[in-house]
């Protein structure tokens, strides 16, 4: 047993938008230091998951406990990191200006940033790769840099936990990197980290542990253990499954 704090525990939590059931008898643990892999089809309930451990979707049966309380009430000390194409890349707003926005909490909206605040972003742009970057239009960035910004806005509010929503759609390979890198550090540094992706090779290379979902549950457990075919195919309902080594390719039709 991980003597690590649990950051994540769900007991067969489900939640729901209304009357409406999305996600149904979820059961798991992170600890400290562990990052967990959400995977399944489009329309499995990922974002909803990341939305209720942000306190925006209701549990209507069963807990969620974040960092040892609701999830509303641990949000000081959760980041979020959006899909980068749901942000406005015409917003006339410099990257540095972005990543502050991450330090907001702690100095509050009509206090100016100190010293120590602009040292904070200045270090979450050099973990991102993006330290020459700082005075330029966020706009003006490739996706996968824009993504990198908002991973380095998540890292300079020193968050507790650090929820990402398929941070690696349409990322090149330098930034796919850079997120990986930094995603590793946070989690040497104590962070626990959920992550919603459809890439397999990902949940193997940064994650601990993997939730399977399609509106229900279809595995929690040690990434080796719970990427096998036969949970997958039960996930996926049977779309195409290519095996290449020792990965699995899932094929949505």
């Amino acid at each position: 047993m991980s003597e690590r704090a649990p950051t994540l525990v769900l007991d067969r939590a489900s939640v729901a938008y209304g009357d409406v059931p999305v996600l149904e008898e979820l059961n798991g643990v992170v600890h400290e230091g562990e990052a967990v892999a959400l995977i399944g089809p489009n329309g499995a309930g990922k974002s909803t998951f990341i939305k209720a451990l942000l306190g925006l979707v209701p549990v209507v049966r069963g807990r969620i406990e974040v960092l040892g309380r609701p999830p509303a009430q641990a949000r000081r000390d959760v980041a979020y990191v959006p899909q980068a194409d749901t942000l406005d890349p015409d917003f006339p707003v410099s990257v540095e200006q972005v990543v502050m926005m991450g330090r907001y909490r702690r100095i509050g909206w009509l206090r100016r940033p100190s010293a120590d605040d602009r040292a904070e972003v200045a270090d979450a742009l050099e973990r991102v790769g993006l330290a020459g970057r700082a005075r330029d239009r966020f706009g003006t960035l490739s996706g996968g840099q824009r993504q990198r910004v908002l991973l380095a806005r998540a890292i300079a509010a020193k968050p507790r936990m650090l929820l990402l929503d398929e941070p690696f759609n349409g990322v090149d390979a330098v930034s796919q990197h850079a997120l990986l890198e930094a995603i590793g550090s946070l989690k040497a540094q104590g962070a626990s980290v959920v992550v919603s992706t459809h890439d397999l090779a990902i949940a193997h290379l940064a994650c601990d542990e993997v939730c399977l979902l399609n509106r229900s549950q279809f595995g929690f457990g040690p990434t080796g253990d719970v990427l096998t075919p036969e949970r997958l195919r039960a996930t996926y309902g049977g779309h195409a499954l290519e095996l290449r080594g020792d990965r699995v390719i899932v094929t949505q039709t």
